[in-house]
């Protein structure tokens, strides 16, 4: 098991507790994941991947894609964060830039749609349905109990600080351009269904975010669809992209993200 940066994640949880918000509580009473303790609540998030095998085969090293046709695993991801949330949440004061922000790949770049000061539903859920926008939501355990729980034992188990994001998609649209980041990804398939590429990494074990041109990243190594309860890993430095297919109305996944150098 990692060890990192023991002094920064103790760090890290005295700032999220300061910005610490008013969450809504999952709809989902039975978690499908452990809290005993910090191993146990990894070992539920990889299973039914063992995590000897997870650290001796993958971590660092290649994608791992667990599909799991689980639909009581499914309805807790999807208890976890939904778009039906975005009209609570907006009602408690969101802002374009640090809670949301609206975006789509146009041409093979990022085209940010954001508006300016506080954001409202209406106008909010009329770029996501019109201009296919997609809604990019930071740090969603400030709002959700469950996340709270989840990123405070994968604290503790990384030594590193952990962070998330949500990604609602409409159908037949994509929100980013081909990429790598510079964090471990694990994403977690919440609504709907996301088409994924992957492809070999330029940088290994990239140590900064940057967006790729297509004909420079040749044909994808990993090609799928995730559906809810369905879990994705890859290392920092994995080009990817995904877009949500057409005939889905949209898609929901939380990435959560560790390891920043």
């Amino acid at each position: 098991m990692p060890k990192k940066r023991g002094k920064h994640a103790e760090k890290g949880k005295e700032m999220q507790a300061q910005c610490k918000r008013v969450k809504m509580e999952a709809a989902c009473s039975l978690s499908a994941m452990s809290f005993e303790n910090p191993d146990r609540l990894f070992e539920s998030l990889i299973f039914p991947i063992k995590q000897q095998t997870f650290f001796r085969e993958y971590w660092e090293q290649k994608p791992l894609l667990v599909q799991r046709n689980d639909p009581l695993l499914a309805a807790y991801y999807q208890s976890l964060f939904q778009l039906s949330d975005l009209k609570e949440m907006c009602s408690q004061g969101l802002y374009y830039g640090r809670d949301i922000n609206i975006c789509r790949c146009v041409n093979g770049k990022k085209k940010v749609l954001n508006k300016e000061g506080k954001v409202s539903y209406m106008q909010l859920k009329k770029d996501f349905d019109q201009k296919k926008a997609t809604i990019q939501f930071h740090q969603p355990q400030r709002f959700k109990e469950e996340l709270w729980k989840i990123q405070e034992k994968l604290e503790c188990y990384f030594g590193s600080l952990v962070g998330s994001n949500v990604y609602i998609t409409p159908q037949g649209s994509q929100g980013l351009p081909p990429h790598y980041d510079d964090v471990e990804v694990f994403i977690l398939q919440l609504e709907g269904e996301k088409h994924w590429r992957l492809y070999k990494p330029t940088v290994h074990l990239a140590r900064e975010y940057n967006v790729e041109p297509e004909d420079r990243i040749g044909n994808p190594t990993h090609e799928f669809i995730l559906k809810p309860g369905d879990l994705l890993y890859f290392p920092r430095g994995t080009i990817h992209q995904a877009d949500t297919p057409l005939g889905v109305s949209y898609s929901t996944h939380l990435t959560i993200s560790t390891y920043q150098n």
